[in-house]
């Protein structure tokens, strides 16, 4: 444990910091889990209604820097793919 009180400061925000970006990582695995379940169920009108919301959450927790924003993209990109493909069929 740190001794200084800055250092002590740093860790307490290091927490925080820590416990947000958990929480956002939990979001994206929620959000994209729904999209996942809407397709596998084959239902056009959820999936799209929960894509919309994953890419929301994706864009925001790329644009606070949880995660990066190629991998934000490329996520989006394959929940793209899938809902097209159920959406076309």
């Amino acid at each position: 444990m740190a001794n200084h009180k800055s250092a002590l400061k740093r860790h307490k925000q290091s927490l925080k910091k820590a416990a947000r970006n958990r929480a956002a990582r939990t979001r994206v695995k929620n959000a994209i889990k729904a999209v996942r379940a809407a397709v596998l169920e084959k239902n056009p009108e959820k999936a799209s209604s929960a894509f919309v919301n994953a890419t929301s959450i994706l864009d925001k927790t790329a644009c606070k820097g949880v995660m990066h924003w190629k991998t934000a993209a490329r996520k989006i990109s394959r929940l793209a793919k899938a809902v097209k493909i159920i959406e076309s069929a």
